[in-house]
């Protein structure tokens, strides 16, 4: 009898680690995979969201279907992943901002280092101040300047409140030029560009790409570049360094998180396949036309990445005071 109650626990246990083994090997997407982009068409990350996730529906099989939630900074986005179930099916793609709004918000509604993990970045860019082609500034020397003589705040329009736009914004023109300026956050970079392109708003703060092809139309003026060096696209535009400030820089970025306790296979699975397509000639070309700088990272070096933007952005939110209800 004993050895028979062995033999069974044997078998069991046997049959326990099989099932174990064939759920770790079993094939991932077997259905379609739902992205959910913090911010509105059009603008920086849904370009990026587009262009990935197109590929990631070639090279695995199933369609990576976009779901835009701009809003509160990208944090209702945020929120619908963070509560999704944690099985590779439910991802989002957001900025720079996803790691701002945690010092930014009293309650930004998720945790990101509890309630999200890092997958993989996909690029960065520079953040460039614009003004449409009717403004009478040619220079962002001539913009504080003419902002501090009329006594009247500066409007700026960013793509919502968190961005690392809104917060160079902020530290930029508050702190260290000493001027009064107001906010207007907008769901996405293609609406805030659209309003100061209308005139509603006087300048525009936002990733390199959003700008970028209304500039080179001649719709646009652009003042300075937040880069710490001038760029290709854009030779005859200083930056905000040379444009009075010396070491000022700023850059957002892009990249796709996954609801916490998402299978590390899973995981692991999607940043190689992304770092892939990052690979792809016609896909570093598309995003390079777009202003954006290709910047593949491992999963482990990205959530290092996280990490660290993490503590820059409190100390800045923490100087500029910036708050967000």
């Amino acid at each position: 009898m004993n050895l028979n109650k062995l033999a069974f626990v044997v078998l069991a246990v046997a049959l326990v680690l099989v099932a174990r083994a064939a759920s770790a090997q079993a094939p991932y997407p077997v259905k379609p995979v739902r992205v959910i982009v913090a911010f509105a068409a059009g603008g920086f990350a849904d370009r990026t969201a587009r262009l990935i996730g197109q590929k990631l529906g070639e090279r695995l099989g199933q369609p990576f279907v976009l779901d835009n939630r701009g809003g509160a900074g990208g944090n209702i986005a945020a929120r619908n992943v963070a509560e999704a179930s944690p099985d590779g099916y439910t991802l989002l793609v957001h900025t720079a901002a996803v790691s701002i709004n945690v010092s930014l918000y009293k309650d930004a509604g998720f945790d990101l280092e509890k309630d999200l993990v890092p997958v993989a970045m996909t690029g960065s860019a520079p953040g460039l101040f614009t003004v449409s082609a009717a403004h009478p500034a040619n220079s962002l020397r001539d913009l504080i300047a003419a902002s501090k003589a009329s006594g009247k705040p500066l409007a700026f329009a960013t793509a919502g409140v968190g961005t690392s736009s809104h917060l160079a914004a902020e530290y930029l023109f508050k702190t260290l030029a000493g001027i009064a300026a107001n906010h207007i956050p907008f769901k996405g970079g293609a609406p805030a560009t659209t309003a100061v392109l209308g005139g509603q708003v006087e300048l525009l703060s936002a990733s390199l790409g959003g700008a970028l092809p209304f500039v080179k139309q001649g719709k646009m003026k652009a003042l300075a570049v937040s880069s710490l060096t001038r760029i290709d696209d854009l030779p005859n535009v200083p930056t905000v360094s040379e444009s009075g400030f010396p070491g000022f820089e700023e850059r957002s970025w892009v990249a796709f998180f996954a609801p916490a306790k998402t299978p590390a296979a899973i995981v692991s699975r999607l940043n190689q396949e992304i770092n892939r397509i990052l690979a792809i000639p016609e896909v570093r070309a598309t995003l390079i036309s777009q202003g954006t700088e290709v910047t593949p990272l491992s999963q482990q070096a990205f959530a290092e990445k996280v990490a660290s933007e993490i503590a820059m952005w409190r100390k800045i939110v923490n100087v500029t005071g910036a708050q967000a209800e």
